[in-house]
């Protein structure tokens, strides 16, 4: 069990009526809680929607708050400030005044700087404190007014040789405030990509799948993520752009055993992050996998911190691995399948 689980188990009796559990942990919570208790979850993880599926929980997918009426919700802090402040005040703006909404989450989290941004809303008080995890209490008493979700987004510019771009960036989406290293590094080799079905594993704010659809209006791309809120920027970024729609595909995924098949190539700026913890499964698969979606001659494109040993899975993978740039600690590395000369198209 989470400990952040079982520090509102030992606070159960607070609980009552139909509870939203916001970015729940994947572990034997919903089991715990009594008949008495209607929960359901709110998550933007993918892996996390499909394990609540499978649970056969009542879960939502998506960057904006489930439909439903809720008596009380319980939010488990996710790394983003900016993310937090918009979870409190969307479902602030939903429950009526006089409801609780607690908060729960690790102190090497940031519980205690978390908690303080419950204040504008109502009384807080700390409930709870074990297991390295504080429980906190907000009774809301003030009205506050629904947001659109496009209102919370951080909108920016990038220089590209095709013209500026503009990005729409959600909160808690990589990169929300400004361009990153890595995708700068890569964006001048965008233009040697080969044209046709593209996907963009880990596609953000929607960087490189913007500008990959602007360099040319015959590719179709695939904006591949596992964060909802992530595929509603790209989204955001598309429109903002006045890019033909008709080039994008938003696909929630695991990670790259969820790609279509027979692409052209693939371009990455991998994720490694997940929570407040490094995870580099998803970055890895991608290396030692990807070319079962790739047609024969299709392309890998990556770019990597220059510590990381994906030249090496890729050569593996691929049997070939060629390094396009080193720069500012981050490598652009580029692959691809053997040519078949019988396939066609």
């Amino acid at each position: 069990m989470n400990p952040q689980s079982e520090v509102l188990l030992r606070q159960y009796d607070y609980l009552s009526g139909r509870v939203l559990l916001i970015n729940a942990p994947t572990d034997q919570l919903l089991a715990e809680l009594g008949d008495s208790i209607q929960a359901s979850v709110w998550t933007w993880n993918f892996n996390d929607y499909q394990y609540f599926q499978n649970q056969q929980a009542q879960v939502h997918f998506g960057a904006e708050l489930p439909v439903g009426e809720f008596d009380q919700a319980v939010i488990f802090v996710p790394k983003s400030k900016e993310l937090l402040n918009y979870l409190i005040h969307t479902i602030a703006a939903q429950l009526p005044q006089g409801s609780s909404v607690f908060l729960v989450g690790e102190k090497k989290a940031g519980i205690e700087r978390a908690a303080k941004q419950l204040q504008p809303y109502g009384k807080t008080l700390k409930l709870d404190s074990a297991r390295h995890c504080q429980l906190w209490q907000l009774i809301l008493d003030c009205k506050v007014q629904t947001k659109a979700l496009a209102d919370w987004a951080q909108n920016y510019t990038v220089a590209t040789p095709k013209g500026d771009l503009q990005i729409c960036a959600l909160p808690g989406v990589f990169s929300q405030k400004h361009l990153d290293v890595g995708t700068a590094v890569l964006l001048p080799y965008l233009n040697q990509v080969t044209a046709g079905k593209i996907a963009d594993f880990g596609c953000g704010a929607g960087v490189i799948s913007a500008y990959l659809a602007k360099l040319n209006p015959e590719n179709r791309i695939f904006a591949l993520d596992v964060d909802a809120f992530a595929l509603a920027s790209t989204q955001m970024t598309f429109e903002k752009n006045q890019l033909n729609p008709q080039q994008l595909e938003i696909k929630a995924v695991t990670g790259i055993e969820d790609a279509p098949l027979f692409l052209h190539a693939i371009v990455s700026n991998p994720p490694f992050h997940q929570g407040i913890h490094t995870h580099y499964d998803a970055s890895e698969n991608l290396c030692k996998t990807s070319h079962r979606h790739l047609k024969s001659g299709g392309e890998l494109w990556i770019v990597a911190n220059r510590f990381l040993n994906y030249p090496l899975l890729i050569e593996q993978s691929f049997g070939q691995c060629t390094i396009k740039a080193d720069q500012q600690g981050f490598k652009v590395l580029f692959a691809s399948t053997q040519k078949n000369t019988k396939e066609v198209g």
